[in-house]
């Protein structure tokens, strides 16, 4: 028996990427958006993305994309959850990739460029509606952090270099949406090699915290010759 295939029918789709860039400011993990300056959803919120070129790679295409849209560069960007509802996108069948990425949002300047009529930074529990079905991507990846964080040091790419053992543990609060008893969120993550630099907060209202600074190389070592499995 013969079998026909139409494969007009499967080379009529479009491919897109939409980059999720996760940021820590002022005690909540932001999201960076941008407005839309173009159809479909002209003047609405959305995750920076865009369509891949045919010849085009996808690691490629998410640099490009987010360059472009918010003229950030060298931003380390991870794949995530594809999504392919037929009807997502309103011009047509366009399958979409969500590529993630952790940045310390205060060292990191975001302007919007190319059809991005304005960008910034929001609190993920503050998001409006977006376009498209951004916010089931946004709560997929954001989703995806949080499992991240339960096993992985990844908040240290969201905190300032120098940090402070509060702002640590804010990010977890705000990421799991409960408060922390401070002395066994020290007693958690005691493990950590986290180096006390005898430095103090400048400039700041209230009482001047101790600094910290997370030693990478110290961890891996860690983890290479202990085993140490990271767990929050």
């Amino acid at each position: 028996m013969s079998y026909k295939i139409k494969f007009d029918k499967f080379f009529s789709y479009s491919f897109s990427l939409d980059c999720v860039i996760f940021g820590y400011i002022d005690g909540k993990i932001n999201v960076l958006l941008i407005k839309r300056a173009m159809e479909p959803y002209m003047e609405e919120w959305a995750i920076p993305g865009d369509l891949v070129y045919p010849d085009e790679n996808l690691q490629n295409a998410a640099d490009r994309i987010l360059t472009e849209l918010t003229q950030l560069k060298g931003v380390e960007l991870h794949q995530g959850q594809t999504f392919g509802d037929p009807e997502r996108h309103p011009q047509g069948r366009v399958i979409t990739n969500a590529y993630f990425a952790l940045v310390k949002a205060k060292e990191v300047k975001a302007e919007a460029d190319s059809w991005a009529e304005e960008v910034r930074w929001v609190p993920i529990r503050e998001v409006p509606q977006l376009a498209f079905d951004h916010n089931k991507i946004l709560d997929s990846t954001f989703n995806l952090l949080q499992q991240k964080l339960q096993r992985e040091p990844v908040c240290f790419d969201m905190l300032p270099e120098k940090f402070t053992l509060n702002e640590m543990q804010q990010i977890y609060e705000y990421a799991f949406g409960t408060k922390m008893d401070k002395a066994n969120f020290r007693k958690k993550i005691k493990p950590m090699p986290i180096v006390n630099l005898q430095e103090k907060q400048q400039n700041v209202k209230h009482r001047p915290a101790n600094l910290f600074k997370f030693d990478p190389e110290k961890y891996q070592t860690i983890v290479e010759k202990e085993n140490f499995l990271f767990r929050m």
